[in-house]
């Protein structure tokens, strides 16, 4: 017995292929739906059998009872009808594999009268002046729990806009709100949107998630070690930082120091030689096109992750890929489109997405309107340039492979597809529309289901269309995140605190609590954290003390291995954070795969 466990835990760390893959628990969860219900949810792991049948199991007033007859083997889900939530009350759920069941040194606990509420709270140490933001998740102590990765921002500016900013800051906490460090990026680095990338994961294989950024003179890591020279301040008149040295960092993910700090790849060099001809076209001299930065986790062997920096999207444009291998931080490649007329110059947009989008096994960077391949070459552009918003998945089922979606700005005396659909292997265009219109939002997903495949709308689309460009439909309520959120398996549309339903309205509103970042209304967080394969939704409060983790308790029968096991989906969750915030996508049609379409 024990042996086979050493072997399950081997693949769930590496896969049967090589590929390192995370460790996760059983992820049990628990909420009091009143009237004396309780809705238990948990995983089924991408390395389980399909057919892996469970128990679930109470245990209060020291007496413990399975609920279900029968093993379990469709939804990963149960409802416990006789659930007493004036007593402490504790949920296990236990695999049975060919009619053998296992125990579980899992479990999860509802304390006596828990409110009739369906999100976990995690209480904040907010500094004075500041407000959560974006998050990212990683586990960083082995226990197959994931632990909350935040970043609080102060005074944050757009590289368009003259003006100090506060030191970024980032904490790390865990589910029952310890604060395990804070970092303090210091004055040389500026706060906004597009430039403090931060990235969290498992680098090294350990099983223990790193976290990696950009820094500078001044930053002071989780244990107070300051890097570089802690008196150094670049920070010109205007508040823009366009001189001093810039750095690379790894550190802890359990306790933030800074394990290995190195130069940042590119520097700045000419600030005016990160313009050109791209959707955004022109140049500056000010640090607005230099200092617009992007990140992503990527398997760029195919079997450990590499984390890629980047840089410029405008015109010049810049991907260093870093490998963190035995406490060793070392260079893989460096892509550099050099100049603007380059025909990869100008296609990059405010973020970006990791696929592997030519079936090889390893991951290539969808960088807009241009893939760079796993070996750091470009693969190939398709020349449509810079924009706002980029969804990568197999949005269409009846065409092979994946496809790519993207809106564009079309402005600054350039022409072009305001919205187009591009084979993610070749770059080939498959459709395009909105032609010479600067569109600035849109979205490619399955959220009707009486088309097979995904559909695409976008800020000024007259309704919902196919992939093969046919309206279909009226418009959605929202161009912004998705959620996989009630039974079925189309997607639903995450907007500011609300999650709609296509055609039918609201669904459920996370009453109390706030989105991030203005007008593009994102979440700090949205991916498939715990439970089932079903996702859950990451807002702050409104008073900034409280982070709330918001999962559905909506029933299905559905089952789907947990998605943080589809390694697209999982890197999704890495580069989410990134710059213009953008929903995770898997690399599989949903549908197709359960229903067999």
């Amino acid at each position: 017995m024990y042996r086979s466990i050493f072997i399950l835990s081997l693949l769930m760390t590496f896969g049967s292929l090589g590929q390192q893959i995370e460790h996760l628990n059983r992820g049990v969860v628990a909420f009091n739906q009143g009237k004396g219900q309780a809705f238990i949810s948990w995983r089924l792991l991408g390395t389980e059998p399909q057919e892996t049948a469970f128990n679930v199991y109470r245990t209060a007033k020291n007496q413990t009872i399975k609920l279900n007859k029968q093993p379990l083997v469709k939804g990963t889900n149960f409802i416990d009808t006789a659930y007493d939530s004036t007593v402490v009350t504790t949920y296990k759920v236990n695999v049975v594999l060919k009619g053998i069941e296992e125990q579980s040194p899992e479990s999860y606990t509802l304390a006596a009268n828990m409110p009739n509420r369906q999100y976990l709270s995690i209480p904040l140490q907010t500094m004075t002046g500041y407000t959560p933001n974006d998050a990212s998740v990683g586990d960083l102590d082995g226990d197959g729990t994931y632990e909350i990765i935040l970043h609080q921002t102060g005074v944050a500016r757009d590289n368009s806009q003259k003006g100090f900013t506060s030191d970024p800051i980032f904490e790390a906490y865990r589910l029952d709100g310890t604060l395990l460090w804070r970092i303090n990026l210091g004055k040389n680095i500026r706060d906004g949107a597009h430039y403090t990338q931060f990235m969290v994961y498992d680098l090294d294989g350990d099983g223990k998630a790193e976290f990696a950024c950009k820094t500078a003179d001044g930053t002071v890591d989780g244990k107070g070690k300051v890097i570089g020279d802690a008196n150094a301040d670049y920070r010109n008149k205007d508040g823009r930082i366009l001189d001093g040295p810039e750095f690379f960092t790894i550190f802890d993910g359990l306790t933030g120091a800074a394990l290995a700090t190195t130069d940042y790849i590119p520097s700045r060099g000419n600030i005016n030689g990160w313009g050109g001809k791209g959707g955004n076209g022109g140049n500056d001299n000010n640090g607005n096109r230099s200092d617009r930065f992007v990140a992503c986790i990527a398997y760029l062997d195919g079997q450990r992750p590499s984390v890629v920096m980047c840089r410029g999207y405008y015109g010049r444009s810049v991907l260093a890929a870093w490998d963190w291998r035995g406490g060793k931080l070392t260079s893989r490649w460096v892509f550099d489109s050099k100049d603007g007329s380059n025909p990869f110059s100008g296609q990059g947009y405010h973020n970006l997405s990791v696929a592997d989008v030519d079936g090889d096994g390893k991951d290539e960077i969808v960088y807009g309107s241009m893939v760079v391949d796993d070996n750091g070459k470009g693969l190939y552009t398709t020349g449509l340039r810079h924009g706002d918003a980029l969804h990568v998945s197999d949005l269409d089922p009846s065409h092979e492979g994946l496809e790519v979606f993207g809106v564009h700005e079309i402005e600054e005396e350039t022409i072009g597809a305001g919205a187009a659909l591009y084979d993610a292997k070749t770059g080939t265009i498959l459709w395009r529309g909105s032609e010479n219109t600067d569109v600035g939002r849109g979205v490619a997903e399955d959220i009707d289901s009486t088309n097979a495949g995904a559909e695409m709308w976008w800020s000024g689309s007259k309704g919902l269309y196919s992939m093969q460009g046919k309206r279909i439909g009226e418009n959605p309520s929202s161009t912004n995140f998705l959620i996989w959120w009630d039974g079925d398996l189309t997607r639903e549309l995450l907007n500011s605190n609300r999650i709609d339903k296509y055609g039918l309205g609201t669904i459920f509103t996370a009453q109390g609590c706030v989105a991030n970042n203005g007008t593009k209304s994102n979440p700090t967080l949205s991916a498939d954290l715990f439970g089932d394969w079903r996702e859950e939704v990451i807002f702050r409060t409104q008073d900034n003390k409280e982070l709330r983790i918001f999962s559905t308790t909506i029933p299905t029968s559905y089952r789907v291995p947990t998605l943080m096991h589809d390694h697209q989906y999982r890197l999704s969750i890495a580069w989410q954070n990134v710059g213009y915030n953008q929903p995770p996508h898997l690399s599989y049609y949903l549908r197709g795969r359960v229903h067999g379409l």
